[in-house]
C-alpha cells in the first residue's frame, strides 16, 4: 500500500473519530437533560441508563442532532399535564444553569427545541421521590477490575460525570469555563484506548477539574493508580515538606539508605528521575482534584499519602542541593514488603500521627480546644452527665484570659461547638452562613435555606454570657468540611476573634456520592456554603486574619508558628 493511501486512510478514521466525539457529546448532553427532567425518566419511571445504553450503540457518523433527540424521545410521552413546579424559594443560585447548547444551536430544528423547553416547563419535582431515594442515586455496574470497561459503559460512565457536574455540583461556575472542551477531548480518548488503566486516567482527568477537595480521594477508587499516579509499593527513607519548588528533607526514618546516598536533614530535593519538582506538582494537579494549590502541596507533602512520587519503581535519582553543594543520587526506597522495614515505617507514622491528633497549647492562661480530639471530654461520662460535665468545661473556660480553637483537622464530635459554645456564648440566632441546597423543583440549580435547622440547634435553656477575653482560630489545609463550618460559626460568635494559619481547603458543604460504572464511587461538594455577605468558601476557604508562612528552619525545629504568635499575643 501507498504511503499516501495509508495517510488518507488515517486522516479519514481521524475524521470518522471526531464526529463520533461530537455526536457523542450531543448525546451525552441530551440524555442528562432528560434525565434530570422529563416526568417519566426523571421519576425512575422510565430506567434513564436503559435508554442510554441501548440507544448509544445506534449512533453513527451519520447522525445529527435532531436524530439524536428523536431517538432518545422516541418512546418517550410527550403529551405533559402538570407543569413545571411552582418556584417557592426567593434566593436561587442559578449561574450554573445554562441550555444554550441547544436553544442558541442552529443545527437543532424548532421542533426540537420546542420539544426540549417543554420538557423542561413540565420537568419532574423530585420532592416527589419516594422515601429513601435520592437525585443523586445510581446503579453499581461491577466489572472486573483489570478488564476493559465496553465502550457503551464508559460512555455512560463519562455521562454520569458530566451529568453530575451539569445539575448536582453546585459549584460549576468556578470551574475551567473550557471544561466542555476538556470533556470533549477526554471522550475522544474514551473511544480508542484498550486499557483499563487508560480509561483510569481519563476518569482521573475528568474528577480533577471539579477543582473540589472533597472529590479528592477519587484517586483511591483508581484500581491502577500505583501505576501512574503514586508509589504505593516504596516508601522514601526521608520525611519531607514542599516548600516553594523543592522537597525541604524535614526527618531521616531510615538513617542507614539516606547516609548511602547522602543525603542530610535540611537537603532540598529539586528532581526526581530527571523531572523537577514543580512539573511533578503540575502533573498531579491534573489527576488530583483539590479546591486550590495549598490545599495540593499540603497532600503531595504528607509523607503517609506518598503522593509526590510518579511510579512503582524502588530506586529513584535525585537531584539535591546540600548547602553549597548540588549532586544526583540514586536511592533505594523502602519496601512495603519488608516486614523490618515495614514495622519502623509504621511506628514513625504512628506516632507522627499520634503527637499531632493530642498537640496541646499548655498555659494556664489558655482554654484550648484541639477539634479533632474533643471527645476526651466525654468518653468515660454517662449520657445524663453530658450536659454537667460540658457546662464545668466551657465555664472554666469562660475565665481564662484567652480561648484558642484548633481547627486544624477534622471534628471527632460536632457537639463541643455547634452545642455548647453555640449554647453559652452565642446570640439565640446563629445565622452565620448562607447555605444553598439542591433545589429540588428545579435541579440544575440552587436554593437558599434559613430555616434555623441548618445554623442552630434549638435549646430551651440558652445561658448566653458574653466573653471579653481574647479569641484564636487556628486553620491550615487540613481544615475542611465540617471544619471550615464550625470556623465560621466561631468566628460568628466570637466577633473579637483572630483567625491564624494558612489556606483552608476550600470545600465546605455536605458531600454527596454517585456511584460510577466499574465501581467507583465519586464524592464532591453537594451544596453551596456561602458568607452572610456573599463572599465565596468554595476553593477560596474561610476567611483568615492573619497568614502565617513557614520557612525551611521552622519545619526542621518543628516549630507551630501558630501557638509562638499566640504565646507571644497574650505577654
Amino acid at each position: 500500500m501507498k504511503k499516501t493511501s495509508v495517510l488518507l486512510i488515517f486522516f479519514l478514521f481521524q475524521q470518522y473519530i471526531f464526529a463520533q466525539k461530537e455526536q457523542y457529546y450531543d448525546f451525552i448532553k441530551t440524555w442528562n437533560f432528560i434525565k434530570y427532567y422529563h416526568p417519566d425518566v426523571a421519576s425512575r419511571k422510565i430506567d434513564a441508563d436503559s435508554l442510554f445504553l441501548v440507544n448509544v450503540k445506534n449512533i453513527s457518523s451519520q447522525d445529527d442532532f435532531n436524530s439524536i433527540v428523536d431517538k432518545l424521545t422516541g418512546k418517550l410521552n410527550k403529551k405533559f399535564t402538570a407543569s413545571a413546579p411552582a418556584e417557592t424559594s426567593q434566593d436561587v443560585l442559578s449561574k450554573n444553569q445554562n441550555f444554550d447548547w441547544f436553544q442558541k444551536n442552529r443545527k437543532v430544528s424548532s421542533e426540537n427545541k420546542d420539544l426540549l423547553n417543554t420538557i423542561y416547563k413540565h420537568r419532574y419535582n423530585f420532592e416527589n421521590l419516594p422515601k429513601g431515594k435520592l437525585v443523586s442515586e445510581e446503579k453499581k455496574y461491577p466489572f472486573a477490575k483489570d478488564e476493559n470497561l465496553p465502550q457503551e459503559y464508559r460512555l455512560l460512565t463519562l455521562a454520569k460525570i458530566q451529568g453530575v457536574v451539569d445539575y448536582l455540583f453546585p459549584h460549576k461556575y468556578l470551574m475551567d469555563k473550557n471544561f466542555d472542551t476538556f470533556f470533549k477531548n477526554m471522550l475522544d480518548e474514551s473511544l480508542t484506548i484498550n486499557t483499563r488503566k487508560d480509561f483510569e486516567i481519563i476518569l482521573a482527568n475528568l474528577v480533577s477539574k471539579m477543582e473540589d477537595s472533597h472529590a479528592f480521594k477519587f484517586y483511591r477508587e483508581l484500581n491502577y493508580r500505583n501505576d501512574f499516579l503514586f508509589n504505593a509499593s516504596y516508601y522514601s527513607p526521608f520525611d519531607y515538606k514542599i516548600v516553594d519548588n523543592y522537597l525541604l528533607v524535614t526527618d531521616i526514618v531510615f538513617p542507614e539508605i539516606c547516609t548511602k546516598a547522602n543525603i542530610r536533614k535540611g537537603d532540598h530535593i529539586t528532581e526526581i528521575n530527571g523531572k523537577k519538582i514543580s512539573k511533578i506538582i503540575d502533573e498531579k494537579s491534573r489527576l488530583l482534584s483539590v479546591s486550590n494549590r495549598e490545599k495540593l502541596i499540603y497532600e503531595l507533602s504528607s509523607y503517609q499519602n506518598n503522593l509526590i512520587w510518579s511510579d512503582n519503581s524502588p530506586q529513584k535519582l535525585l537531584k539535591v542541593k546540600s548547602g553549597n553543594k548540588t549532586f544526583t543520587t540514586n536511592i533505594e526506597l523502602v519496601n512495603t514488603l519488608d516486614k523490618t522495614q515495614v514495622k519502623l515505617l509504621s511506628n514513625y507514622i504512628n506516632n507522627k500521627n499520634q503527637k499531632w491528633a493530642t498537640r496541646e497549647l499548655n498555659n494556664k492562661d489558655i482554654a484550648y480546644f484541639n477539634i479533632n480530639n474533643t471527645l476526651q471530654f466525654i468518653n468515660d461520662v454517662d449520657d445524663d452527665k453530658i450536659d454537667e460535665k460540658m457546662e464545668s468545661i466551657i465555664l472554666d473556660a469562660s475565665k481564662k484570659k484567652s480561648m484558642v480553637f484548633d481547627m486544624r483537622g477534622y471534628p471527632d464530635w460536632g457537639g463541643l461547638i455547634f452545642h455548647y459554645v453555640y449554647k453559652y456564648f452565642s446570640p439565640s440566632e446563629n445565622y452565620f452562613y448562607k447555605y444553598y441546597a439542591p433545589n429540588l423543583k428545579n435541579i440544575g440549580t440552587f436554593a437558599y435555606l434559613k430555616d434555623s435547622y441548618h445554623y442552630f440547634p434549638e435549646i430551651k435553656d440558652m445561658k448566653t454570657m458574653p466573653y471579653a477575653g481574647k479569641v484564636f482560630i487556628i486553620v491550615n489545609p487540613e481544615t475542611r468540611s465540617a471544619s471550615e463550618w464550625y470556623t465560621m460559626s466561631l468566628q460568628k460568635i466570637f466577633p473579637q476573634s483572630i483567625t491564624i494559619g494558612q489556606q483552608t481547603a476550600g470545600a465546605d458543604g455536605d458531600v454527596v456520592r454517585v456511584n460510577l460504572p466499574g465501581d467507583y464511587l465519586l464524592e464532591f461538594t453537594g451544596n453551596g456554603i456561602f458568607y452572610p455577605d456573599n463572599s465565596q468558601t468554595q476553593q477560596i476557604g474561610v476567611k483568615i486574619d492573619k497568614v502565617i508562612k513557614y520557612k525551611d528552619q521552622d519545619f526542621l525545629d518543628k516549630k507551630d508558628l501558630e501557638f509562638e504568635r499566640i504565646s507571644n499575643a497574650l505577654k
